[in-house]
């Protein structure tokens, strides 16, 4: 019975050496083989919706900026004119402050949403 098991695992080991040659040739081979034109191709495709991906998402950063810095004008430009009518000495009173801001602010959102749509537009 042990010469039984040591003919199998001669048999086996010799099997496995084949194998790892059979390995390593094709190891070797693929190494050598120059990539096909096809995946050339493939690969030239997806680089190019890579960078134009890329392009987008530096616009989109840009615009963002760009946005945020007009918005930021605007809000010193408003608290600018709000001092300047505080120190020339006029103070609304409290029913004219809820009418103008019930009614102003619509308008403002408006007029925001458009300046907005114009920059991302330019």
């Amino acid at each position: 019975e042990r010469d039984a098991w040591q003919l199998e695992r001669n048999i086996l080991q010799n099997a496995l050496k084949q194998a790892e040659s059979e390995l390593a040739k094709a190891t070797i081979e693929i190494e050598n083989k120059p990539v096909a034109e096809a995946s050339s191709s493939k690969l030239q495709r997806l680089y190019r919706k890579y960078l134009r991906a890329e392009s987008f998402r530096k616009a989109l950063v840009y615009q963002k900026k760009y946005l945020l810095l007009l918005l930021g004008g605007f809000q010193d430009c408003e608290q600018a004119t709000l001092s300047l009518i505080a120190r020339m000495g006029f103070y609304p009173s409290p029913a004219d402050v809820q009418l103008s801001g019930s009614r102003s602010r619509p308008f403002t959102k408006f007029r925001c949403a458009v300046r907005a749509i114009v920059a991302v537009s330019r």
